[in-house]
């Protein structure tokens, strides 16, 4: 097999393959075979006609189609692992014409990562926020601890945000036909969280016990969507939460321990933790951006316009806007992928079974799975090389972050490796 490669741009090439017509022979015996096991021909057991009587039935022409398909890929991976290629899109194949007792012949455009030197990642210099626990963190934490065992009591006035109202609710459309989505009736609803439908809070918002209000809805997507709304609010009840007394018996209620003092102690070792966890997503945050800031690099465009046009594919397409949000983020995300695998590559990264085995551990209740459920379905959508790559990626982030000087806003020095270990103590606590 001969092949040769043509840059087309720094991030797209094309290659040309000929293979020998004598090197197509096992092609053409796995073609027979094949075309064999699917046909049924008197005489014979199935999967048992001899090629040449598969030949005379059907033509030497499907049996050269046949091995042509199971012929190409490989080719096209071999010349791909000759010139050291890896692809990042499906190639586009241009194959010559089909001539029995000629050389295959194809060629194959293909996106690939365009060759750049490695940003300088070594004494990269990042400020974070401070990680500071105040008194009125540890109130906020107590108080919605105590929400939670709140009791709702009935009032006799306006509604207001923190306040739990009871609602029936019905819409239609300008022609006064019924919406059977925008209907119910004892809905409960805590105003001021902008958890029902946009526009519903502010309706809403002061009406009393007895009180109608209405407003105009335009759903975005759906039966409905772009069609205008009236929807109809009638508010049954205004009821507010009262909480309990925030003594040694609710600590003792709410949780494991004694007294109010103790549960304040561990509210505020939890939120130490939770703020070095922000610092750590800081500082992976702007150690990204410094990497990113530090190399210019050339996109494929048609890879990037294929994953924008993937990613609206269900149809939820809100306009020019939204579509610049996700090509914008679709380069960002091309980008960063590209610094951090040319890292991995300069420091020759490679991931072991024990991190595979701890990522599955990590990622498997996303997808409500246990580990070896989601494993098993990893590797018949073939996406472990995906996973495999996902965690040489986050090693290689990793080791710019080991690499970089990080300081919070007081210039104190923040230690990565504690945040690594609060990471895996949050993580094992779930």
């Amino acid at each position: 097999m001969k092949s040769d490669v043509e840059t087309l741009s720094p991030t797209r090439v094309k290659l040309t393959v000929e293979v020998p017509y004598e090197e197509l022979q096992p092609s053409f015996d796995a073609a027979a075979q094949r075309i064999a096991k699917q046909v049924s021909i008197p005489g014979f057991r199935k999967g048992k006609v001899p090629a040449r009587v598969i030949e005379q039935r059907f033509g030497r022409a499907a049996i050269l189609e046949e091995a042509v398909n199971d012929a190409l890929p490989k080719a096209y991976e071999s010349a791909l692992t000759e010139h050291g290629i890896v692809p990042l899109s499906r190639p586009e194949i241009d194959l010559g014409e089909l001539e029995d007792g000629q050389a295959l012949t194809f060629s194959a455009e293909v996106d690939i990562r365009p060759d750049f030197d490695v940003p300088g990642y070594d004494g990269l210099t990042i400020t974070v926020g401070n990680a500071e626990v105040t008194e009125a963190d540890i109130d906020e934490q107590l108080d919605g601890l105590r929400g939670r065992f709140a009791t709702l009591k009935e009032v006799d006035r306006a509604g207001a945000d923190g306040d739990v109202l009871l609602v029936d609710i019905s819409g239609m459309t300008a022609e006064e036909d019924p919406v059977e989505d925008l209907s119910g009736t004892a809905l409960s609803y805590e105003l001021g969280t902008d958890g029902m439908l946009p526009g519903f809070d502010d309706a809403v918002r002061g009406a009393a016990k007895g009180e109608t209000r209405t407003f105009e809805f335009t759903p975005q997507n759906g039966d409905w969507a772009g069609v205008p709304l009236t929807v109809t609010v009638v508010v049954q009840a205004v009821r507010e939460r009262e909480l309990p007394a925030l003594d040694d018996d609710f600590a003792q209620l709410a949780s494991e321990f004694d007294t109010v003092g103790e549960l304040r102690e561990d509210l505020s070792t939890r939120l130490m933790r939770m703020k070095r966890l922000e610092q750590a997503a800081e500082a992976r945050s702007k150690v990204v951006d410094a990497l990113m800031e530090s190399v210019d690099i050339p996109l494929p465009e048609a890879l990037i316009a294929a994953e924008v046009e993937a990613h609206f594919e269900d149809g939820h397409d809100s306009g020019e806007e939204h579509r610049r949000e996700v090509e914008e983020s679709t380069r960002e995300n091309l980008k960063s992928q590209f610094i951090l695998d040319k890292i991995a590559e300069t420091e020759e990264l490679t991931v072991g079974e024990t991190e595979l085995s701890a990522w599955l551990i990590q990622q498997a209740p996303r997808y409500g799975m246990s580990p070896d459920a989601f494993a098993k379905a990893l590797v018949e959508a073939g996406q472990v090389p995906m996973a495999m790559q996902d965690i040489r990626r986050a090693k290689a982030l990793a080791l710019a972050l080991e690499k970089a000087t990080i300081t919070d806003a007081d210039g104190n020095a923040v230690d990565m490796s504690a945040l690594r270990a609060d990471m895996t103590e949050a993580f094992a606590e779930g």
